[in-house]
């Protein structure tokens, strides 16, 4: 017998976040860099989510998840597993709300997001170097301590929250350009909570919205390509931020229905975009933030959109990491 299908949120759900979480979040700005647009002989707007609280999109489904919860079991802590991004937003919410958080994260997560947790009072567990190993691990403190588990992608809350950083990009856009929408959207892919948020903050309108991830570590690339999640075993990639073994089920149920297209980049790809979004808009972002803008800065893209939206998903980039990239791109 076919499972049934699951069910995911609404666009009324994102717009209902983006009131809960008015006030707890930054209204990033939408960037304009003319040299950027030159190169991608279109108009770029920037999500410039690398500016919001903790440096990244995360924070936003994070407040918007943990608001959301009872209050009583609120109490018992909240527990996440996360390359990053997300376990500083979970630390931030947790401090928030005043309650204890319980963080298992990669052996080998980045020195600044380590440092990000720790800094926002949450207990870290380092446990292997896969999603798996990692929510395996935030599992059993689960059944030690009581708290509850919030998924870093695949769960409605963090999805609507994530989805409000699209609907402020299409209203800003909007206000900017005499009421017009984005051709299409890029929107960096992990485990998909920030393109299933921007699928349902786009649905109904003209833009087309398209998944990035780095080559080799395709989760929803191959998995639209099958009809089904598969499972991927992630290859080395700066954004490590990018790096799932499986995207979430709901997440792909709302591609399935709304994506438009995959794109993969790769590591050069990703260092010069890092680098030209650093000198020419003097803005930093992490790999998996410029990870998007590297497919806007593409000259061949097919139907070349004029109008093109592009979520820096977040800033947080280790010292080392940075040096590297623009030793990359000085030759």
């Amino acid at each position: 017998m076919n499972a049934s299908p699951i069910s995911i949120p609404s666009p009324d759900d994102v717009h209902a976040a983006a009131q809960r979480i008015a006030g707890k979040i930054v209204r990033t700005p939408v960037l304009r860099v003319p040299a950027l647009d030159t190169i991608a002989k279109a108009n770029l707007f920037i999500k410039a989510e690398n500016l919001q609280r903790i440096g990244a999109f995360k924070a936003r489904g994070a407040l918007h998840a943990v608001g959301r919860l009872d209050p009583a079991v609120r109490a018992r802590g909240i527990i996440t597993y996360s390359s990053g991004n997300h376990a500083q937003a979970i630390a931030l919410a947790a401090q928030e709300y005043g309650v204890s958080a319980d963080i298992a994260m990669p052996e080998d997560a980045p020195s600044t997001k380590v440092a990000g947790v720790r800094a926002l009072g949450a207990n870290i567990v380092f446990a292997g170097t896969t999603s798996v190993e990692r929510r395996n691990a935030a599992i059993a403190i689960r059944e030690r301590t009581g708290g509850t588990i919030i998924e870093p992608f695949d769960d409605d809350d963090i999805i609507t929250g994530q989805g409000t950083a699209t609907l402020e990009l299409m209203e800003d856009v909007a206000a900017q350009t005499n009421g017009q929408c984005l051709d299409a959207l890029f929107v960096p892919v992990g485990g998909g909570g920030l393109i299933g948020g921007a699928c349902l903050a786009t649905a109904g309108s003209p833009t087309r919205v398209y998944s990035v991830e780095p080559e080799g570590c395709d989760a929803m690339a191959r998995s639209l390509e099958a009809g089904q999640r598969v499972e991927v075993q992630p290859g080395p990639t700066l954004a490590d931020g990018l790096k799932p073994v499986r995207v979430g089920e709901r997440n792909f149920a709302i591609a399935q229905k709304y994506v438009a297209g995959c794109f993969r980049v790769n590591d050069d790809e990703i260092s010069r975009a890092m680098a030209l979004l650093l000198y020419s808009g003097k803005v930093l972002a992490e790999p998996s933030g410029a990870a998007a803008l590297a497919v806007a800065l593409r000259a061949d893209l097919p139907e070349k959109p004029q109008r093109i939206g592009v979520i820096i998903s977040g800033g947080n980039v280790d010292p080392s990491v940075l040096a590297t990239v623009l030793a990359r791109t000085s030759r």
